[in-house]
């Protein structure tokens, strides 16, 4: 670990000339107020000036970018020697089988196999990078083995677009079935082993809202039910007992639930929760019951039953209440015993009930800053439990636990090669918003970073959705570390890390808390000398993209340097615009700008709508041509708009990305390059690292 003074922005070759976009005036006038949207047509794919344009910013870059070519070859080096090349994944029971993948070094993808038996012959399920041969994007959707297990259902995307297809496999021969359904999310089994139920997506606004059945072999699948409010979406699974199908509608806000019996395929769906605005539920089955995870009387939710036949409200017996200081968000049913997820003092927990008892047991966890979540459990009949934990400090491990004694053991435990664990400390701090909240923020750095204001500080947030950004594990992020950066998240309102009453203070017009919250943990950090404002870095992607805009519109004085991947950062025109993906569905989140009070308010933060003549931070924008979520116009109009504003000298960078979607790279190496990208632009742009 090394560290200078030196201004380490003058280490990037600014002497390129920028490219400049092409202003085209566009006005639009709504509620009276009338907007000059110059840059809109960037939006338009078939206008050749926009893909020059891009390219150009790309080559830019590029150029920009240039003396830290060694850089990122040392820092790709460093990621990859602490991550094991060939390894295997956990493998889980399914009846007869284990199932489980394993990597290979030099192969970007995992290879889907499974055994008959712990010790029976390797079988190879699915080979993604034999599919991923002539694409330079490759992802796995659904993974669904049918009943029998002779029949694999995969879902595959090349594009980065977020749009799979469907295809069957029979394991048996290693034929790949007629089957070839576009636009599939998830697939769920019959107890048949002929039958398929799935969701598909309409081809224009992405909105899931169509749910089918289809026989193998068939030429047409039978379409059972069609969501045409366009504020829901679906999605379909089963029970962990393999009785029902269950196809959820989900708002923001509301959830509605549909079972099917998969003995008995040919049913229609029917309701047994239905929607009543407001209420949000997860449901599952065990021994002739419904259990619902439900907020009908509790904002941080409670687990009731009901019988199968008399699902209604009114039947209802409540098995666990809630609870102050915690959040219920999931529930995993067995035959003896259910574990229940939740969150309590701002990171995740489980707790185990025994269904019949009704005793609740926690499952203790070692550190204070830490993730959990649950592993495959496939099989419902059984004792045993596995989850997975880690921290800032401790890499995944993989346990097991007994649902009757509480006693565990590890499955697997990452190893990361070169990892000293001793050399690096985590912990949990709070610093006080400008309206007396209490925002948590869990950090990691070496343990003889000095805390005097002269360590660089990358602090990291997202805050959208009632999202939990969970402190886990990266072995790819030592090499900041190593460097003597400090790594922070700002579990900023917004999120979901303490509960609901967190969520809904951090969003619709309640929405700039989020932004405040996090200049308010930035000021908090420098004052308490773990950084400086000259050191302090800022990252955030997606709607984390929107509050990375919105802080280096209202405090650009703050950070040194802005890392903003996908960004969701104009807000008006996106939220205006009803024929884009996604759109209607996130009037609950940011507010419908149709209204004039939701446009005023949305004005007042909407990053691309706010850039104004200032000095902005060194920023790099990182955006996908095929992102289905986000448009890369929104990043590329936002960086159009401050370089023509922007009064400073800081470089301001645009990377699109051409061969894939929201994600980024779908390769492992790829993937570490992209980072290795990202981190040589952070540490170039702020002062204290000798990189």
């Amino acid at each position: 670990m090394s560290a200078s003074g030196t201004d380490a922005a003058a280490r990037l070759d600014l002497s390129a000339r920028a490219p400049v976009a092409e202003r085209r005036p566009h006005e639009t006038e709504i509620h009276g107020r009338r907007r000059d949207d110059a840059y809109a047509y960037l939006r338009d794919r078939d206008d050749p000036a926009v893909f020059a344009y891009l390219h150009a910013e790309n080559a830019y870059t590029d150029a920009v970018m240039a003396p830290t070519a060694a850089l990122q070859t040392r820092l790709y080096d460093e990621m990859l020697s602490h991550i094991v090349q060939t390894d295997l994944s956990v493998p889980y029971r399914v009846g007869d089988y284990w199932y489980y993948s394993r990597t290979q070094e030099g192969r970007q993808y995992p290879i889907h196999a499974r055994k008959r038996g712990e010790d029976g012959p390797e079988e190879i399920t699915l080979d993604v990078n034999a599919l991923a041969e002539g694409h330079p994007f490759l992802g796995i959707g659904a993974y669904a083995v049918s009943p029998n297990a002779r029949y694999l259902a995969y879902t595959v995307d090349t594009t980065g677009y977020r749009q799979y297809t469907l295809h069957v496999k029979d394991l048996s021969t290693g034929d790949v079935l007629a089957e070839a359904i576009p636009r599939v999310n998830e697939v769920v089994w019959a107890a048949d082993d002929r039958t398929l139920f799935f969701v598909t997506e309409d081809d224009v606004s992405k909105r899931r809202d169509r749910f089918w059945r289809h026989e193998l072999g068939a030429s047409e699948s039978t379409l059972l039910y069609h969501e045409r409010d366009e504020r829901y979406d679906l999605a379909a699974m089963r029970t962990n007992d393999r009785a029902y199908a269950l196809l959820g509608a989900f708002s923001k806000s509301t959830t509605e639930w549909r079972v099917l019996p998969l003995d008995r395929p040919l049913e229609a769906p029917r309701v047994v929760v239905p929607r009543s605005e407001g209420h949000r539920s997860s449901l599952e089955h065990r021994d002739g019951w419904f259990y619902l995870l439900t907020n009908r009387g509790a904002d941080d939710f409670r687990l009731v039953r009901t019988p199968v036949d008399a699902p209604d409200e009114a039947h209802w017996e409540e098995l666990v209440a809630q609870r102050p200081g915690v959040h219920l968000s999931d529930v995993d049913m067995f035959r003896s015993f259910a574990v229940l997820h939740g969150r309590s003092g701002g990171f995740g927990n489980l707790e185990i009930l025994d269904v019949t008892t009704g005793e609740l047991r926690p499952v203790p966890m070692p550190e204070t800053v830490h993730s959990v979540f649950a592993h495959t459990n496939l099989e419902y009949d059984t004792d045993a439990y596995r989850f997975a934990y880690a921290s800032l400090v401790t890499p995944q491990t993989v346990f097991e636990i007994d649902l009757a004694t509480g006693e565990r053991r590890v499955l697997k435990a990452t190893q990361v090669p070169g990892y000293e664990p001793a050399r690096y400390a985590s912990e949990l701090v709070h610093a006080t918003a400008r309206d007396g909240t209490r925002v948590p923020v869990s950090l990691v750095s070496r343990t003889d970073v000095p805390r005097d204001g002269s360590a660089p500080l990358l602090l990291y947030a997202y805050g959208s959705y009632g999202l939990s950004m969970d402190p886990a594990f990266s072995p790819s992020r030592l090499a900041l570390l190593d460097r003597g950066v400090v790594f922070a998240i700002a579990h900023v309102r917004g999120g979901g890390e303490l509960g609901e009453a967190w969520r809904t203070s951090g969003h619709l017009r309640q929405k700039i808390n989020t932004f405040t919250d996090f200049v308010d943990v930035a000021e908090h950090l420098i004052a308490q000398r773990y950084t400086a404002a000259d050191r302090l870095a800022a990252q955030g992607g997606s709607a984390g993209g929107l509050l990375m805009g919105a802080i280096s519109n209202d405090r650009p004085d703050l950070f040194a340097t802005i890392l903003s991947h996908v960004p969701f950062v104009d807000v008006l025109n996106t939220m205006l615009d009803a024929s884009l993906p996604l759109t209607t569905s996130e009037y609950l989140e940011w507010g419908d700008p149709n209204d004039a009070g939701d446009y005023d308010y949305i004005a007042r933060y909407s990053p691309y709508d706010n850039v104004c003549a200032q000095a902005y931070p060194a920023t790099l924008v990182k955006v996908a041509i095929n992102d289905s979520q986000v448009p890369y116009w929104e990043g590329a109009k936002l960086v159009a708009k401050i370089r023509a504003m922007q009064t400073g000298t800081k470089p301001l960078l645009l990377h699109v990305n051409f061969g894939a979607g929201h994600g980024g790279a779908s390769g492992r190496y790829d993937h570490l390059r992209e980072i290795a990208f990202d981190y040589a632009f952070v540490l170039s742009t702020v002062k204290g690292i000798d990189p």
